[in-house]
């Protein structure tokens, strides 16, 4: 479960612009992906490799008397789903009524607080914030300044400390699956390679589904229409993920966790609160599920905040299923423009099942479960060493590596690197120097070749190191192994 941090303060203190300088990483992610947008209050962001979601409240106004008042909804919300809240204060401007006012507010709150004086940059930083001890809020104020960078990675290490170990993380495969060795003989016949490429999980195992949307897309129909089709009683059963519901069920004998965003709640009982911040329960449903059912409006279109939430899906490298829903009674044209959309700007998304839906009349939900299951069984599909160097093999023979200063990039073996999603370790010499093109190439080749659907493949590119460098005299073996990799080295360039 990604923990949350909040960051809150008064206006113009650089809420926003260490908000900015914590998603730049996720938003030049994001930035691959054509269309895609991010909604400013909230986004995801990393810190050491741990990723955490990270919420800019706004600018509060207020003072000792009226803090409660004047303090907006969305960040007393905010605070309430935060594991750590970030209270910033001005150095350069010094201490205010409003921030005794919002201090006065967060000493009674259960949370982890951190004040934090920003713009300490080109100051004298001890002397700007000895005034901010007055705030009563711990023993230390952390110095940043959020513009440069100063001292931002070691906040948030502290401040997610008690997190970082629990932050999730793609599953590793057994070392015997992520080793290997040089001199391993890769003879694999074709039908060995279809052997190993059908295995599925095993019978019992549980698919963990989360319906995925913005508001009022169909969620809670969609919800209702698959638990009545199966005719489970609903039961809330609280999870990892906060205010949603799991709801356990099964389907021709396959058991799913149905984790329910929209809370199966009456909309009257749904407040423009809840709403508003639905955006954190669902991040941390994506991040707790196997398989992410994205749910888009026929008759509203693709938005910004699909795009948004498909972002954070695919940052998260879960599967996918795309379903437009509401699909029953639209006029030809209009179905014609939403396919048109659909190819415009999801035409990169070329791994994902597309179905087309009524919630509400059940056109279409049956075929739903089929796609899942395709997702979840490419997702989780172990795959072994052998397996995923004799296809690097298969697509160096069909179309070898490009040249790089004169050089041939030579790719030696993978292995699996992990799964949810499948992770495909590359080494080679100049592995790294790879185009683009050729890597689109090889993943595209490995989606082709292990059969994989629904589910992104990600590849990462190791060097191989020279096992002889520094070596002034190399024994008789050592002798041998340099011969024929220089050997091998000779053909390429010939």
């Amino acid at each position: 479960m990604l923990p949350v941090v909040a960051l809150v303060g008064r206006p113009n203190v650089g809420k926003s612009t260490l908000f900015n300088r914590l998603t730049r990483s996720r938003d030049a992610l994001v930035a691959d992906y054509p269309g895609l947008t991010r909604d400013r209050q909230y986004g995801q962001a990393e810190v050491e490799e741990h990723p955490f979601i990270v919420i800019d409240t706004g600018g509060i106004n207020g003072d000792e008397e009226g803090i409660d008042l004047l303090m907006a909804e969305q960040s007393l919300t905010a605070i309430a789903e935060a594991d750590a809240v970030l209270f910033l204060v001005d150095a350069r401007d010094g201490l205010t009524s409003a921030d005794y006012g919002i201090a006065d507010y967060l000493r009674k709150q259960d949370k982890r607080i951190f004040l934090v004086a920003n713009k300490v940059d080109g100051i004298d930083a001890d002397s700007a914030v000895a005034e901010f001890y007055a705030l009563s809020l711990g023993e230390e104020v952390h110095k940043i300044a959020a513009a440069h960078g100063r001292g931002v990675t070691q906040l948030l290490t502290l401040a997610l400390t008690p997190h970082i170990e629990a932050l999730s993380q793609p599953k590793v495969v057994d070392a015997e699956e992520g080793e290997f060795d040089g001199d391993y003989e890769r003879e694999l016949s074709e039908a060995e390679l279809e052997k190993q490429i059908e295995e599925a999980p095993k019978e019992n195992d549980t698919i963990k589904l989360a319906i995925i949307g913005k508001p009022n897309v169909g969620k809670s129909t969609l919800t209702n229409r698959i638990l009545g089709e199966e005719r489970v009683v609903v039961f809330d059963a609280p999870g990892t993920t906060r205010d949603s519901v799991y709801i356990p069920m099964e389907h021709n004998g396959r058991s799913y966790t149905l984790i329910d965003t929209a809370g199966i709640r009456r909309r009257k009982n749904v407040t423009d609160v809840v709403e508003k911040f639905s955006v954190i329960k669902t991040l941390r449903a994506i991040e707790d599920s196997n398989v992410c059912l994205l749910l888009i409006d026929a008759r509203e279109g693709i938005s910004d905040q699909d795009l948004s939430l498909l972002g954070f899906i695919l940052e998260s490298g879960r599967s996918l299923v795309l379903a437009v829903n509401k699909w029953d009674g639209l006029e030809e044209h209009a179905k014609d423009r939403i396919k048109t959309e659909m190819d415009r700007r999801l035409g990169f998304i070329d791994f994902a099942k597309i179905h087309f839906i009524s919630a509400l009349h059940g056109t279409g939900v049956g075929h739903l479960y089929e796609s899942v299951e395709e997702a979840f069984i490419s997702a989780t599909k172990r795959i072994s060493t052998a397996m995923v160097t004799k296809i690097l093999d298969m697509a160096a023979f069909d179309h070898q590596p490009p040249m790089h200063n004169g050089r041939r990039i030579k790719l030696k073996y993978a292995h699996a690197g992990g799964y949810n999603p499948p992770i495909i370790v590359i080494h080679g010499n100049l592995a790294k120097k790879l185009p683009q093109s050729y890597k689109r190439y090889l993943m595209n080749y490995y989606r082709k070749s292990l059969k994989i659907m629904g589910t992104p493949i990600r590849i990462q590119f190791r060097e191989t190191s020279n096992p002889f460098a520094g070596k002034k005299k190399l024994t008789f073996t050592e002798q041998k192994k340099m011969a024929r990799a220089t050997q091998g080295y000779n053909k390429d360039n010939k």
